[in-house]
């Protein structure tokens, strides 16, 4: 054999001086230490491709995959920590925007509701978010987490003094003023205006359902009125024909703020229409303010005729807080 032929060259060979023989290999001993070895080897390799890989590609940029590694190297976060809320949602030239009108009011659920709600608007396509303060000036704590949201935005504020049957519709008609103000109705503006509460819980089914509203879109509410949901009644030819609801059931529009949105075509072709402050019962600011707008057969039934429910009237239970405790400065 062709080791044998070798090995006697090696034995006659003279060593280069002041070199001494090595030993023999042991033939046992290299089997052992393969045995170690090669499966160290195959461990690293499926360790590498079950947890390492998947964290560099989660995400299309990477983005999410970096950060998984930034918490198991803290050295990282330092350098990371300024891209993190520098994620804002696609935008495309082709998709009618979505113009949210969210009031708001400070309380001490304020920054969870309107984080939780941030969080959802980030994965909704060409949507641009309108808050409005309940307040005399904007706030910092709203401005600095609309300014790390990442998403289109303004910011409005006004405070009406006066108590009102129902909140936010000072609020909700200085967005529409705010619109009108920037909107003409001969120009291209596709578009969808939705009165989306910041305490609600929105499915994202929901935008893609209301986008491409041609007057005004309707669907169900959970948790609205004191039962499990409302929602419209829809006749054989596909026609809003009532309302399925326990609270003035003879409104002509008995509907929940969240259960409805109106094309932004439609708020421009009628630039006096405003939610009513005075003079109306509570329950009665979106039936005055549909009434306005359209009739009953103009409406646009949704969520597969008003058979599904995309949004829930949630509401944030103030805690029990001890005012005394904890730093003052810090903004929770």
């Amino acid at each position: 054999m062709w080791w044998s032929d070798v090995s006697l060259l090696w034995k006659d060979a003279a060593p280069p001086a002041g070199w001494k023989m090595l030993p023999v290999l042991n033939m046992k001993l290299v089997f052992n230490v393969l045995l170690i070895v090669v499966p160290f080897i195959l461990l690293l390799h499926v360790s590498y491709h079950s947890t390492i890989a998947p964290l560099l590609a989660s995400g299309q940029d990477g983005s999410r995959g970096i950060s998984a590694l930034k918490n198991l190297f803290p050295s990282w976060k330092k350098d990371y920590i300024k891209q993190v809320y520098v994620r804002p949602p696609p935008w495309s030239d082709s998709l009618p925007t979505i113009y949210a009108i969210t009031p708001t009011y400070y309380r001490s659920v304020q920054k969870a509701d309107l984080t939780r709600m941030s969080n959802t608007l980030l994965h909704v396509a060409n949507l641009h978010w309108i808050v409005v303060e309940d307040s005399d000036r904007k706030s910092v704590l709203v401005s600095r987490l609309l300014e790390k949201t990442g998403l289109n935005y303004t910011h409005l504020n006004v405070h009406v003094a006066e108590k009102l049957n129902s909140r936010g519709s000072g609020q909700r008609n200085l967005a529409l003023k705010w619109l009108r103000d920037n909107f003409r109705l001969n120009d291209s503006n596709a578009g969808v205006v939705y009165f989306a509460d910041d305490d609600n819980t929105y499915s994202l089914e929901l935008f893609d359902e209301m986008r491409y509203t041609k007057n005004v879109s309707v669907w169900p509410v959970a948790f609205a009125g004191g039962v499990r949901y409302e929602s419209c009644k829809v006749d054989a030819s596909g026609k809003v024909s009532g309302w399925d609801v326990q609270f003035a059931p003879n409104r002509p529009f008995a509907i929940d703020m969240a259960g409805f949105a109106v094309s932004l075509q439609l708020i421009l072709s009628k630039p006096d229409v405003y939610f009513r402050i005075h003079g109306i019962p509570g329950g009665y600011q979106e039936t005055r303010f549909l009434g306005d707008l359209v009739t009953l057969s103009d409406l646009e039934p949704k969520a597969a005729n008003c058979t599904e429910v995309l949004v829930w009237h949630t509401r944030t239970q103030n805690p029990t807080l001890l005012k005394t405790f904890g730093d003052p400065n810090v903004e929770t």
